[in-house]
């Protein structure tokens, strides 16, 4: 391989890197959610829309009034899309799933279908079928390596998205392994009954399982809002299916898991696209899952349900 086609691939891993960290971030809310109550939240790619949207709203609202540093404006669009998701993962939660908690499991997955499409056509109604647009919130970025004709960059977005990534990853890792919330989430995920014997409130844990992975998804949403400076209202649901192919590809029920199948679908895609077609990277993503499904059902990090009796 010479330097030119070396140089042409680092840059196509860089690409799928930071595609990828956006997809394992939601992928760890499917995941999250998953490990306690045992059931795909199909509305999760939705919320990670909404707080798209709620990120292209804010900086507008923030450049109208005057607000120039880019640190402070990151910070307040990341608290309010948090906020704005994390009460529509709630609601999501309270409305979708607890009613259905005791019912067959095939109702609870035709209620979060049904809560997609609502979320869907919501926002459809509320902001309009026509794509968004952001103007560029940060420029410029870092050469790597430069040889004759040829040059690797990485852009500031791309490498605040990989930093911030590895960041709350080693942040809900350390929070589900060393925190009482984390103890509760893992006594939940094992015998939700006997959580609840040991005085452990199983509804209000998993309230919150359901807001944290929207939080996640608002991060998420954030980043591919500055990532590609338009989004439209279906953008929830080929994310969401991607991030729902990484959890699987990773091992669902597994956080490192969930980050790993991410990336991989990140580079797969980045990949794909550079040394084959763009027009079908969603058909290589889809062809790994049923590879995955077909010769490790599980998922490469995760382990086989064990039964009891």
């Amino acid at each position: 391989m010479d330097a030119s086609a070396l140089g042409t691939f680092l840059q196509f891993l860089i690409n799928g890197l930071a595609l990828g960290s956006i997809y394992g971030l939601i992928a760890i809310g499917y995941t999250m959610v998953y490990g306690i109550i045992r059931m795909i939240n199909f509305a999760h790619g939705e919320i990670y829309m909404i707080g798209a949207f709620v990120a292209v709203t804010t900086f507008s609202i923030l450049a109208g009034a005057g607000v120039t540093s880019v640190p402070l404006a990151l910070l307040l669009v990341l608290l309010i899309a948090i906020a704005f998701t994390a009460a529509y993962g709630w609601t999501v939660e309270r409305v979708a799933y607890r009613p259905l908690r005791g019912a067959p499991k095939l109702a609870p997955l035709i209620s979060a279908i049904g809560m997609s499409i609502l979320l869907q056509n919501y926002v459809m109604q509320t902001q309009g079928a026509r794509p968004k647009p952001l103007a560029p919130v940060m420029n410029g970025g870092v050469t790597l390596w430069q040889g004759d004709g040829f040059a690797v960059n990485i852009s500031y977005i791309q490498l605040f998205i990989i930093l911030l990534t590895v960041t709350l990853m080693v942040g809900f890792t350390q929070l589900i392994g060393r925190t009482a919330l984390g103890r509760a989430q893992r006594a939940c995920e094992q015998d939700r009954t006997m959580a609840g014997l040991l005085g452990i409130n199983v509804d209000r844990t998993i309230s919150l399982t359901f807001v944290m992975g929207a939080a996640l998804a608002a991060v998420a949403g954030v980043l591919v809002t500055m990532y590609y400076g338009v989004i439209d209202f279906y953008i929830g649901f080929l994310a969401g299916m991607k991030a729902f192919t990484a959890a699987v590809l990773g091992g669902i029920g597994s956080l490192p898991g969930a980050m790993l199948g991410g990336l991989l679908i990140g580079l797969i895609e980045a990949l794909f696209t550079g040394y084959i077609s763009g027009a079908y990277k969603d058909v290589a993503s889809f062809s790994v899952l049923i590879l995955v499904l077909v010769f490790r059902p599980t998922g490469l990090l995760g382990r086989p349900d064990i039964e009891k009796v």
